[in-house]
């Protein structure tokens, strides 16, 4: 069993590249709930009164993830628990959350995890994440259009999102659940470029051969070409 998570900030591929990847090697995939995340909107349009009401349902649906993720076959989520934090620390750090919500939060993800660590799989076997520039990042969420992220529908989302990419880059340096490889979000267009595609794949699948984590029984066969030229 190979459990592969992604990470990486609000538009740089995950779902893109959880449906390449989890087609090229043939595993399940694992979705975040976001556009039926009845929580989002309302966080982006009042993220003062709703962020810790949205961090207690992404956490939820993020625990539950990863424990059938953990007890499943192989398989890729799009995002992980262990990001969790990161999202909520940050908007705590910002004054979106009183010191009552952060004890109540820790608490709960320390349980969580401790949880976890009871499991027979205890860990992902690879952290795949996706570094983008603030440039690419926008370009990004423009194309796929959610109005709610666009800067045009708060001008302050511009440094909610440049501080995403700050807080990004110290999260991946302290991060330790797993191995874990970085792709250039910028250089690789793996949702438009088949052979930008290719190279990602590439990368990745030597990584889990290095690794001895190739899912099992899988080749590099009529499934995962289709998928490479499909990329969706």
């Amino acid at each position: 069993m190979t459990v592969i998570v992604l990470s990486g900030p609000v538009g740089a591929g995950k779902s893109s590249l959880t449906s390449i990847l989890s087609k090229y090697l043939g595993t399940k995939p694992f979705y975040e709930s976001v556009d039926d995340n009845p929580v989002l909107p309302l966080f982006y349009k009042d993220p003062q009164k709703y962020t810790y009401l949205l961090q207690l349902f992404f956490l939820n649906t993020r625990f539950h993830s990863i424990k059938k993720a953990l007890s499943d076959d192989n398989n890729v989520l799009d995002r992980s628990i262990y990001e969790d934090s990161l999202f909520f620390h940050m908007n705590a750090d910002i004054g979106r959350a009183n010191k009552l919500e952060i004890q109540t939060y820790d608490e709960l993800l320390d349980s969580m995890m401790k949880e976890l660590d009871r499991m027979p799989k205890k860990h992902p076997d690879l952290l795949v994440h996706i570094h983008v520039s603030y440039e690419t990042m926008i370009n990004r969420i423009q194309k796929r259009g959610r109005s709610y992220e666009q800067l045009t529908f708060d001008p302050g989302l511009e440094d909610y999102y440049k501080r995403m990419l700050r807080y990004y880059h110290q999260w991946y340096e302290d991060y330790d659940y797993s191995p874990k490889m970085v792709l250039d979000g910028d250089k690789y267009d793996f949702m438009a470029s088949q052979s930008d595609r290719e190279e990602v794949l590439a990368e990745i699948t030597a990584k889990l051969k290095q690794m001895g984590k190739l899912p099992k029984n899988w080749q590099a066969g009529e499934i995962a070409r289709k998928a490479i030229e499909i990329g969706q």
